[in-house]
């Protein structure tokens, strides 16, 4: 049995899952040239096999629920998408009010209100991990909605 071609190895990763250019380079470094590994890079991104800017918007539309703008930000340009591309996609996307998304990973992991300063620090701690701003972690700890989903506001 031969060994795959740096075109089959390619095909494989993406048949799992989207990957940028950059992650796919890097799976394919052990395996070919810099040289190769571009010109089969670009030939998959001709075929549309391979875009960073739909593993951005797949990768944001997956997250978002559980990731804060910053920390989306953060992830993306880890794996190598530009910055333009990135700021394009997150305005692109209908993600939810930030203060609200962090309402709902907050009332996930915890049930209550913090009722001491060493809780509100730890809740804190937690929003602020999934990449949510000081000021909304703020809000959201300060003013927790007080009803829960489904529930009337009035009696």
């Amino acid at each position: 049995m031969s060994k795959p071609t740096l075109r089959e190895r390619a095909l494989r990763h993406l048949a799992r899952r989207d990957y940028t250019r950059a992650e796919l380079a890097h799976k394919l470094a052990p395996y070919g040239t810099d040289e190769e590994i571009g010109a089969i890079l670009d030939r998959m991104g001709e075929l549309s096999l391979q875009s960073d800017a739909r593993m951005a918007e797949n990768w944001i539309r997956s997250h978002a629920g559980r990731f804060g703008r910053a920390r989306l930000e953060n992830e993306l340009t880890r794996r190598g998408v530009a910055r333009e591309l990135i700021e394009n996609t997150l305005a692109s996307e209908a993600l939810a009010n930030e203060p609200e998304r962090a309402y709902a990973v907050w009332q996930t992991k915890f049930s209550a209100p913090p009722a001491d300063a060493r809780e509100w620090a730890r809740q804190a701690r937690f929003l602020s991990a999934r990449g949510f701003a000081a000021e909304v972690v703020c809000a959201v700890l300060r003013n927790p909605p007080t009803h829960t989903e489904g529930e009337s506001e009035t009696p």
